[in-house]
């Protein structure tokens, strides 16, 4: 199984006709993933060749959906758009929003993920990489060639870390891997993630990237501490970053004692997570806690004692 996105999805991408959207619709069409068409009011009835596939455009999401059955978008277009390409993408029903722009601001990132949220859309990002089930669908930016379809499950704020992950993993190989996204603002969290992993079969074990800035890592460990069962290791970027200073995303910036790595570590630590001090090291603790005989993994064991 996977979550979010499998090879039934169908999907439409907003600006695949721009630079960016070309691009990446011709790779995700390449891993497998069943693009529907495109979104763009001005060049509606045209169609789009990419290899051996046609790629209808539409006027509308809805007209989309109308006509292809889709329940997935991806939305490459800019910054000053998205808000209004997400809230008419929610409006039309569409189930899954994946939204790559990144510099969106933030109130109107508050205003596209609450409408969404009331309008039954979940939304993956902004300024994110995407999710991708290997084997089946890429929806997104995220390299389809790197990985295989395989048992572990990864919720992650940065799409390089993400993208470095999948690949000391390869052999291994992932159910779902989504990027949430580093902005202060996101629709889907790590506690979102988390939860649909745990009810995910084919999902033994979880890895969570998180950063500096925020308490998301914290709200997370207590979510592990009350409700998931299987094995978590997580790696925390940002333990060498200054006070005060925005670090790659907007959302990773430490102020005072609020939001360190440290901080998140420890809280992680509390509940049985193993967390690396570097990917590699995350690596080989997710090697070590699959290779754990069943029932005696240290991460359960810690985190059954946390619970009493």
């Amino acid at each position: 199984m996977a979550i979010y996105l499998t090879k039934e999805s169908k999907v439409l991408v907003q600006g695949m006709t721009g630079a960016e959207g070309m691009k990446h619709t011709r790779r995700m069409l390449a891993a497998g993933t069943d693009v529907v068409g495109g979104v763009n009011p001005r060049k509606a009835g045209r169609t789009v060749d990419f290899d051996n596939r046609t790629v209808p455009v539409f006027g509308s999401v809805r007209e989309g959906i109308e006509r292809t059955g889709a329940d997935v978008t991806v939305v490459f277009v800019p910054p000053a758009f998205a808000e209004a390409a997400v809230v008419e993408a929610a409006d039309a029903g569409v189930g899954l929003a994946v939204v790559i722009t990144e510099g969106i601001p933030v109130h109107d990132s508050v205003a596209l993920t609450a409408h969404a949220r009331a309008k039954g859309t979940r939304v993956v990002g902004p300024n994110c990489p995407g999710l991708i089930t290997p084997g089946q669908s890429n929806a997104g930016i995220i390299p389809p060639d790197i990985t295989k379809p395989g048992r572990i499950g990864l919720v992650s704020k940065s799409g390089t870390l993400t993208y470095q992950l999948m690949y000391e993993l390869r052999d291994i190989g992932f159910s779902t891997c989504v990027g949430i996204g580093g902005d202060p603002v996101v629709g889907t969290s790590h506690i979102d993630c988390l939860a649909a992993f745990e009810d995910d079969p084919d999902t033994e074990l979880i890895v969570l990237i998180g950063e500096i800035g925020g308490d998301a890592e914290e709200r997370a460990a207590a979510h592990i501490r009350a409700h998931v069962t299987k094995p978590v290791v997580a790696y925390i970027a940002g333990f060498t970053a200054p006070e005060g200073r925005t670090m790659g995303h907007a959302g990773a910036i430490v102020s005072g004692s609020s939001g360190t790595a440290r901080a998140k570590k420890e809280a992680l630590e509390s509940v049985g997570v193993r967390v690396g001090s570097t990917p590699t090291e995350t690596a080989r603790h997710v090697l070590q806690a699959l290779d754990a005989p069943a029932g005696a993994a240290p991460d359960g064991a810690a985190r059954d004692g946390a619970r009493a």
